[in-house]
């Protein structure tokens, strides 16, 4: 492939977004989402896939007003006074429709910007003044579907537009250790985070679509599908030959990876 295509290619990111609080926080996480704004060029607009927009349909947010959804329950009152008020894009909206017929696509003027992008992007993007578009994640259909749904999207790349999947490649509340954040991960978390590491340096996609084949530390890992597939919206936007780094790491909570893939 040539080295010119590549380098008018946008980066393409998974984001490991992990506890809502990084919202409000200064730590090694959010401070990495900021370098890693810095690193690439200014998008002219996002489209993001994050894990809490999971219904059993495909929709595009299509608002030029989106609200900032705080979407979660039990936290501090400044989390829910968070505003991120990053103008939509209905043009774009449109655009994602169009690369992914013949998939049915409804326009979404409802849903806004939710927690798994906005926590993201009030650190990479504090001035909201990049417009954001959100496209869900069909909860009825499997991982090989998702994968494709990336693929169609892949001209978007040419276009200025930062896609990003932003979810943890482990992530398990369950075994989440609220109060002791700073815990050792645990065994299992950590093998299956490596595994992954490993295939997808490898290029073994196949192996990452089919999470599952992995046994009993893939279901303790993903128990639920939601916070996993916007990573493998990310895998079938790469191309080959494109360098895959991982520029923010950890397992938050000994049970919630905050692992960072750039491809680029």
């Amino acid at each position: 492939m040539g080295g010119n295509l590549l380098k008018n290619l946008m980066p393409v990111i998974f984001i490991g977004h992990g506890n809502p609080m990084n919202a409000l926080s200064n730590n090694n996480y959010t401070e990495g989402w900021a370098s890693i704004a810095k690193s690439i060029p200014r998008p002219e607009a996002i489209l993001s896939v994050s894990a809490h927009y999971y219904i059993p349909f495909t929709m595009v947010t299509s608002s030029l007003f989106p609200p900032t959804i705080h979407d979660f329950s039990g936290f501090p009152k400044e989390l829910y006074q968070v505003e991120y008020p990053a103008p939509g894009n209905p043009e774009l909206a449109q655009r994602v429709k169009e690369l992914l017929n013949p998939t049915s696509v409804m326009f979404d003027e409802s849903w806004g910007i939710d927690h798994g992008t906005w926590s993201v992007l009030k650190h990479m993007y504090p001035n909201a003044d990049i417009p954001v578009v959100q496209l869900s994640i069909d909860e009825t259909q499997p991982p090989m579907f998702h994968f494709e749904m990336g693929n169609r999207l892949m001209t978007l790349r040419e276009e200025g537009i930062l896609i990003v999947g932003s979810g943890n490649i482990v992530h398990n509340l369950a075994a989440y250790k609220w109060q002791d954040r700073d815990i050792d991960p645990l065994d299992w978390a950590m093998r299956f985070e490596k595994y992954v590491r490993e295939m997808l340096m490898k290029g073994e996609y196949k192996s990452l679509i089919d999470y599952q084949s992995f046994g009993d530390d893939a279901l303790l890992s993903v128990p639920t599908p939601d916070h996993y597939l916007p990573f493998i919206y990310v895998l079938g936007l790469c191309k080959e030959t494109e360098e895959i780094s991982f520029p923010v790491q950890g397992i938050d909570g000994g049970s919630v990876s905050m692992l960072a893939v750039k491809v680029s």
